[in-house]
């Protein structure tokens, strides 16, 4: 095999062949080639999923040849697409679950840029409507929001404005999103789950603030929620929260089908509230082979096999099953803190008990290595455990962070915690850190993000 014609010399890498490669060879060289990737299974920085079903993986491979825009092609995908829509509907409570309003995207970052459009049209339609300008749109939300916010306020020309941490408070609040509105503030973004330590943003605060803002001053500042993670957590785990259209304030909200809704790569979900908070005119109805449909996303052509495997995973689960997956992921990431906490050089800033996510830096008596070496140790065995610097006004604190997700059970977070437990006497004996911040890991913020 590995003398074949193709392998036995070198193949162009940034060009096309001259000639084509039997199949199996190309299959061999490409296989080889993903061999120095990491271990998803291990990869404990992302949110995305990295298990499913077999069941699971059969139906999507059966579906990657459909297109998810030609709903007259393929009905059945798009009302699959419909009925997934009316389960989130009735999932985060929307006032009229039979006609929910929402569409399926690649992502929660094409969803926020949707959304995000919504909020700027619906406040242009308002501003227009009184007379008043529209040059100056601006967006509320925390500095740890993922930097698909950053990308929306620049590719449409809104004044992103930032609360800056402060102290132990790592998110946005209610005072803070009071402060930074005015009467150019299309929306306020509210954090079900921050990718920096997984703590939720207090959105019936924020909502209960902005109602009495309009109470004084007479400015409607709607809220989406951005439940990328926590949107399909919170449902399940704590169902007295509230967060979603049961607050009358939030106009929209936003997840990612593969993340917590236990799908692979590719598919989010964006719904709104009622048709006021969707502009009809951001809605198109194409005649497109065949038919005459209405097309809401930004995005056009794309398989139907995520919808379909989300489908897949709502029926397969239902909401006693996600319960339980919730569950364990939480109890999991309790489990593993409460492992670190005791360790001794680390403290916790979140413990999972939110998002099943958690957050820890070291203590201040520790000078001698720092989270950075901590993260390269862990790497030597595989493990991808980001350590990055906190944005303003926290840019002093550097920690790691461990997502735990479906798949990632006890027995495997007790070889994390032996491999870190085992890692601790070699850093121990360094006399300085050895690795800085240029070491930091991506951690979906922007480097050149500053407070307003």
């Amino acid at each position: 095999m590995f003398a074949r014609a193709g392998e036995a010399t070198s193949v162009p890498k940034h060009s096309l062949p001259d000639v084509p490669m039997d199949p199996s060879t190309a299959y061999q060289i490409v296989h080889d080639h993903l061999m120095l990737d990491g271990n998803a299974r291990l990869n404990l920085a992302t949110f995305v999923t990295t298990w499913m079903e077999p069941q699971a993986d059969r139906l999507m491979a059966e579906c990657f040849d459909k297109n998810m825009i030609d709903k007259d092609e393929y009905p059945q995908t798009a009302e699959l697409e419909t009925r997934c829509v009316n389960m989130l509907a009735g999932l985060w409570h929307a006032p009229e679950t039979a006609q929910a309003l929402g569409c399926s995207t690649i992502g929660s970052s094409e969803a926020a840029m949707f959304a995000g459009l919504a909020l700027k049209r619906r406040w242009q339609r308002s501003r227009r409507s009184s007379g008043a300008d529209t040059a100056r749109p601006n967006l509320v939300m925390g500095i740890n929001v993922q930097v698909c916010w950053d990308k929306f306020c620049n590719y449409f020309e809104v004044e992103p404005r930032f609360a800056p941490m402060a102290g132990e408070r790592f998110h946005l609040d209610a005072e803070q999103a009071v402060r930074l509105c005015d009467e150019n503030t299309i929306g306020v973004v509210a954090i079900l789950g921050s990718t920096f330590d997984g703590s939720y943003e207090p959105v019936r605060e924020i909502a209960a603030a902005l109602d009495d803002l309009q109470t004084r001053t007479g400015l409607d500042v709607p809220v989406h929620v951005d439940g990328a993670s926590g949107g399909m957590v919170a449902p399940f785990v704590d169902p007295a929260l509230e967060w979603d259209f049961r607050l009358p304030r939030v106009a929209s909200i936003n997840t990612s089908g593969h993340k917590y809704g236990l799908v692979y790569p590719g598919v989010g979900w964006v719904l709104w509230r009622d048709t006021d908070a969707l502009p009809d005119e951001l809605i198109f109805r194409v005649n497109y082979l065949g038919g005459e449909m209405a097309t809401l996303a930004l995005n056009f052509s794309r398989p139907g096999s995520q919808v379909v495997a989300q489908y897949y995973t709502f029926l397969r689960l239902g909401r006693e099953g996600f319960r339980q997956v919730q569950q364990e992921c939480r109890d999991v990431a309790t489990y593993a803190s409460g492992k670190v906490a005791e360790m001794g050089p680390f403290r916790l800033l979140t413990r999972g008990d939110e998002l099943p996510v958690f957050a820890f830096t070291l203590n201040d008596d520790v000078t001698n290595f720092n989270v950075f070496d901590v993260s390269a140790g862990l790497r030597e065995r595989g493990w991808q455990v980001p350590a990055y610097t906190f944005p303003a006004d926290r840019q002093d604190l550097a920690a790691m962070r461990v997502v735990i997700r479906n798949g990632t059970g006890r027995e495997i977070a007790d070889l994390l915690l032996d491999d870190l437990d085992h890692l601790l006497p070699r850093l121990a004996r360094q006399t300085t850190p050895a690795r800085g911040v240029e070491a930091a890991s991506f951690d979906h913020a922007s480097a050149h993000r500053h407070k307003s």
